[in-house]
C-alpha cells in the first residue's frame, strides 16, 4: 500500500491554499470553507481530536506545554486554539496571561464556555482572528503556538511569518500538528483508518462524514516534517527543530525568534 493515495500528490510548497483536502479551490473560498467544518465540528473537537489520534493527542499537548515550559512573567498567544486546551494547560502550569486566537467563531465560543465551567474567569483574552493577520501587536509575545491549525491555513508561509512578527526577540514558536508517518507499518495502518474507517465514524458519532473526510485529506497535504523545517528557517526562526511523535503521526516543529 503506498503511504500517499494516487489522487493525493503533493502540492508544491506554498501553494496550498489552492487544495481543500484533495479538492481544487480558489484560495480566497478556503478559509471559509474551513470555517464551515470547525463550525460543524466545534462541539465536538476533542471528540474529533480523540478519533484522528486514538486519544494520544492529550499526551501530545501535555508533551508541547512541557517544551514551552511557562512562567509566571510568560505570555502566550495560541493560535487556532479556540476550544482552549492549550491555553488552559498553560495557566495550569503556572503561565502568566493567554491569548487565544481563532478564526472559527464557533469554536471561540467553545471555548468560552469551557473556561466558564473550569471557574477559569481571568488571564486568558479570547478573540477571532486570521493566522495570516493576526490582530496582535508585533513583538508582544512570549511563545507562540498553534497546534492542529497549521495545516487548515490558506497561506502557510505567511501565518509562519505573522508568527515570527508578534514574538518578541528571544521567544519562541511551537507548531503542534499531525504529519507525516516514518514506520512503514504504521503509514500503512494509519492510512487504512484515516480513509476507510474515520470518515464512516465521524458520519455516525458527529453526524458529519464529509468534516472528517476533509481533516483526514488536509493532513496528506500538509508538508512533511523536514520541509516545514525549512519554511519555518525561511521565515527567520532559528534553531528549528522536529519532534515526532507516535512514530510521525504528530510532529512538534520549534524555533527561536531572535
Amino acid at each position: 500500500m503506498s503511504d500517499t493515495p494516487p489522487h493525493a500528490t503533493k502540492p508544491a510548497p506554498g501553494s496550498e491554499g489552492n487544495w481543500f483536502g484533495f479538492t481544487p479551490v480558489d484560495p480566497d473560498a478556503k478559509s471559509g470553507l474551513v470555517r464551515a467544518v470547525f463550525g460543524s465540528v466545534a462541539t465536538n473537537y476533542d471528540l474529533m481530536n480523540d478519533l484522528m489520534s486514538g486519544g494520544i493527542h492529550r499526551l501530545w499537548k501535555d508533551m508541547l506545554m512541557t517544551m514551552v515550559a511557562p512562567k509566571p512573567d510568560m505570555t502566550l498567544l495560541d493560535v487556532a486554539g479556540g476550544t482552549g486546551d492549550i491555553a488552559f494547560r498553560f495557566l495550569n502550569r503556572g503561565g502568566g496571561a493567554a491569548v487565544v486566537c481563532d478564526i472559527t467563531e464557533a469554536m471561540v465560543r467553545v471555548g468560552r464556555d469551557r473556561a466558564v465551567d473550569r471557574n477559569i474567569l481571568s488571564g486568558v483574552q479570547w478573540t477571532v482572528g486570521d493566522a495570516e493577520k493576526l490582530p496582535v501587536a508585533s513583538r508582544s509575545v512570549d511563545a507562540y503556538t498553534i497546534a492542529f491549525g497549521l495545516r487548515n491555513v490558506t497561506r502557510i508561509d505567511e501565518a509562519i511569518k505573522e508568527a515570527h512578527r508578534v514574538l518578541k526577540p528571544g521567544g519562541k514558536f511551537y507548531c503542534l500538528e499531525f504529519s507525516h508517518v516514518v514506520l512503514p507499518v504504521l503509514r500503512e495502518l494509519y492510512d487504512l483508518y484515516s480513509f476507510q474507517v474515520l470518515p464512516k465514524i465521524g458520519r455516525i458519532v458527529a453526524k458529519d462524514e464529509d468534516s472528517y473526510r476533509y481533516l483526514a485529506e488536509s493532513i496528506r497535504r500538509f508538508p512533511p516534517q523536514a520541509e516545514l523545517a525549512k519554511r519555518i528557517e525561511a521565515a527567520g526562526f532559528a534553531s528549528v527543530r522536529v519532534r515526532n511523535l507516535t512514530g510521525g503521526i504528530a510532529a512538534i516543529h520549534s524555533g527561536w525568534r531572535i
